[in-house]
């Protein structure tokens, strides 16, 4: 792997210099004031990280839980797959343990399993099971681990709707201290399209539309609080999901009936989810699934979204931040544009500073991006070019970025001599290493 550190720090803005008063007498000190010198801030180091993953593993999905790092991948199994994970925590990882095997998976570059924890020490994870010959029928699966993933439960369909179309994108949040909240996207009303569940429904040719779902799973895989949060849906991008004070925010891509793809948000008070809310009227207009979700992350009630548009055929990554808990969002602040931009975006809030990752690629290649700002994000504190990447095009599929312990990292896969590989960077402030 080649790690890249070329550092670029945005300058601080000159502070402002008043005049010299006028002298009035003999004894008057006619001697500008020094102005302050705005702090400059630290430089955050880059260094491999080594992942636990084998050759051949790709999917990546890394969760900061209070006990560490999860990262969970896919690697080829004999005629299937299997679904593996490893903890990260005092500095080392655990032994890779399987969380389960399938030769009826739906193993895609932009639609992953994730992993979550709940406060009983209770593990979480999903995957994606084909329920039909279409090539685009697959159901959501999940499972529970009570013994930090040494088993698990019996699988269980969270959509049990039995149409044979898509059901994916998946977001994972604690409900509680012992039971999961899920969103997905689901193709349940698209059932009657040409096609019959595979990507001509996308258009709504002849069906319905997909649907954005949420539903409640307790200790026991029991479900409740099942409803639709959103009637019409972007049919192949990502949805993320935040923790905020006044509950979780669900960020997703919409669309219109004039097939306008902005990115939107609705929150679960406890007792409803909320009318989807825009976060920025980009006015995308887009006539199929760009494959590009948003990403989110929050503190107490300042939320952090960014994603990627391409609103008057320009790509753009933007970033735009809320005060209360996702309400209302500040004007968006454009982070990248031009041809190059991929967006693929994630991102992270820490305690005095935001994070955006995200990829690039031009004629020389496929590259990570990573940015810091000031957590108002008035300024650009720093921009790294994490990696120079082997792999192009979807082979690579999204980079994940994780806050624990005060240091920043990042997985991501990379394809190496025609094979996916996991490969990782750990990014820490000098002025507080230990």
């Amino acid at each position: 792997m080649r790690i890249f550190l070329a550092l670029t720090l945005t300058a601080a803005l000159a502070a402002c210099q008043p005049g010299a008063a006028p002298a009035t007498d003999g004894n008057t000190d006619t001697t500008p004031p020094t102005p302050a010198t705005p702090a400059t801030p630290p430089i955050f180091a880059a260094n491999p990280w080594q992942l636990p993953s084998p050759p051949g593993a790709a999917q990546p999905d890394l969760v900061a839980t209070a006990d560490g790092l999860l990262l969970s991948w896919i690697n080829p199994d004999a005629d299937g797959h299997a679904l593996r994970f490893s903890r990260f925590a005092d500095g080392q990882w655990s032994a890779a343990q399987t969380i389960a095997r399938g030769d009826d998976w739906f193993v895609n570059w932009a639609d992953t399993p994730h992993l979550a924890a709940t406060a009983d020490g209770a593990l979480w994870a999903h995957w994606l099971q084909q329920s039909a010959e279409a090539p685009y029928a697959y159901d959501v699966v999940l499972v529970r681990s009570d013994d930090h993933g040494a088993s698990w439960s019996e699988p269980l369909r969270v959509n049990d709707d039995g149409t044979p179309t898509e059901h994916g994108f998946v977001s994972l949040w604690p409900a509680s201290v012992d039971s999961l909240g899920i969103a997905w996207l689901d193709g349940r009303e698209t059932a009657a399209a040409k096609g019959h569940g595979g990507h001509d429904a996308h258009a709504g040719h002849g069906g319905g539309r997909m649907t954005l779902r949420a539903a409640r799973f307790d200790a026991k895989l029991a479900r409740s609080g099942e409803s639709m949060l959103d009637a019409a849906t972007c049919d192949c991008c990502q949805t993320d999901v935040t923790m905020t004070a006044r509950g979780p925010l669900v960020v997703y891509r919409d669309r219109t009936d004039a097939e306008i793809r902005d990115i939107v948000v609705t929150r679960f008070d406890g007792n409803r989810w909320s009318d989807p809310t825009p976060i920025h009227a980009d006015h995308w207009t887009m006539p199929a699934c760009p494959v590009n979700g948003p990403a989110a992350d929050a503190r107490e009630n300042t939320v952090l979204v960014g994603w990627y548009t391409a609103a008057n055929d320009m790509p753009m990554l933007k970033i735009a931040r809320s005060l209360d808990a996702g309400d209302h969002f500040a004007t968006p602040v454009e982070v990248d544009a031009g041809a190059a931009v991929q967006g693929r975006v994630d991102v992270a809030i820490g305690a005095d500073a935001v994070w955006v990752l995200w990829t690039r690629e031009d004629d020389a290649g496929q590259t990570l991006q990573l940015a810091r700002y000031s957590s108002d994000l008035s300024r650009q504190l720093q921009h790294i070019e994490i990696a120079r990447l082997q792999g192009r095009g979807r082979g690579t599929g999204f980079p994940q970025l994780a806050l624990a312990d005060g240091t920043v990292r990042v997985a991501w896969t990379d394809v190496v001599d025609g094979e996916p590989r996991l490969q990782g960077v750990v990014l820490r402030d000098p002025e507080n290493i230990e």
